[in-house]
């Protein structure tokens, strides 16, 4: 059986990269703040935040593997300590593992947190260092009392030695902190990632692809059908889903590369939208057309255009001894079809036809129903 992924792990959201594609901008921006701040010896505290999949944990371990990485930094060299909070969802367990993270083992019960906190600071003392400290998924944390961010923002009044606190979130957490938490952020230590649009999802695809397949196992066009599904949301980690999801497929199948009908069967995998339900609901002639565009689509296609869309339909209706529909008809079922989910209608600049998809479900299995459908309708007739 062909091998298609060689390094399945560098597709896992989990994986840590070692080039931050479209990310590189913000990690030169942070990196250049941090190295400023903490070689003169001032902590440094950072708000990311941006929705999911818009690489914004990757971020803020790139910039601690960098930081740590680089050695001494001013007067000690940086450690970083990474924790979950949707794992770790209190002080005293996330300052557990803290601990843990300066080479302290407490046993899970027994220690209140102003005596853990003794202990930490003895840690440090022992060892002296810069603590970057990676809080993420902080919402869990801020959204009840906690008084971790303050003492970590606090840390040389407080006694704790230096550290510096990065806050990962999906929003702004800030306005759930109190006021004096919340001044350790200031106005520019707080960074907005926007989503990834499909040109930045392909890129990034490009370059986990190099890292987990096969040479030539993938095309520009799978990457781009991929990234274009995966844009709506600006998810990468559902796009290196769907690259995992439609390798497997491809590897499953014997093939020796991943083809459009890979991509389809690994998005319909994931979120299946397809339903009985709404294909026993399509009048005749939106099931005709839709039965079209899937023809069009057999081989190695992902999309064509509504002219050659039409042709099929009328070979179709040919077929079956129907009238077909008018022209401006046909595009209109489009539409509707694409407000049902069924379709994709990609509009052209300069006056070209526009582009019809298929993304959902495999074009194979989706003539299948359709095919049934008219089956079954025409027995009704009958």
């Amino acid at each position: 059986m062909p091998r298609i992924l060689t390094s399945e792990e560098t597709l896992d959201p989990g994986y840590l990269p070692g080039r931050l594609v479209r990310r590189d901008r913000e990690l030169t921006l942070l990196t250049k703040r941090y190295r400023e701040a903490l070689s003169k010896g001032v902590p440094a505290h950072q708000l990311i935040t941006g929705g999911v999949g818009s690489g914004k944990t990757a971020l803020g371990q790139r910039l601690g593997e960098d930081l740590q990485r680089a050695g001494r930094l001013g007067a000690y060299p940086v450690q970083k300590l990474y924790v979950n909070c949707w794992r770790r969802t209190n002080d005293r367990s996330i300052l557990l593992q803290l601990l843990r993270g300066v080479g302290v083992h407490l046993p899970d019960r027994g220690y209140s947190l102003a005596e853990m906190l003794d202990v930490f600071e003895q840690g440090i003392r022992k060892n002296p260092r810069h603590l970057l400290v990676l809080l993420d998924e902080a919402s869990t944390l801020v959204r009840q009392e906690t008084k971790l961010v303050y003492l970590l923002t606090r840390s040389p009044e407080v006694e704790l030695g230096s550290i510096s606190l990065v806050l990962i979130a999906s929003e702004d957490v800030l306005p759930f902190l109190d006021a004096a938490s919340r001044s350790s952020f200031g106005v520019t230590h707080r960074l907005q990632l926007r989503p990834y649009d499909a040109e930045d999802l392909a890129a990034i695809l490009a370059y986990r692809a190099e890292l987990a397949l096969a040479p030539g196992s993938y095309s520009d066009e799978v990457l781009e059908q991929i990234a274009r599904t995966a844009s709506v949301s600006g998810d990468a980690r559902f796009a290196l889903e769907m690259l995992s999801g439609a390798a497997r497929a491809a590897e499953s199948e014997g093939e020796s590369a991943i083809g459009p009908e890979h991509v389809r069967a690994a998005k319909g995998s994931i979120y299946p939208t397809l339903s009985e339900e709404k294909i026993e609901e399509l009048p005749t002639h939106a099931i005709l057309v839709l039965l079209a565009v899937a023809r069009s689509l057999r081989g190695p296609k992902a999309s064509v255009t509504t002219e050659v869309a039409r042709q099929a339909y009328g070979r179709l209706v040919e077929e079956r001894g129907e009238r077909p529909v008018s022209r401006v008809t046909f595009w209109r079922t489009a539409k509707e079809l694409e407000r049902e989910g069924l379709l994709v209608v990609e509009s052209q600049a300069n006056g070209q036809s526009a582009r019809l998809r298929i993304e959902d479900v495999p074009v194979s299995f989706l003539e299948s129903v359709l095919n049934e459908r008219l089956g079954s309708a025409r027995a009704r007739k009958a």
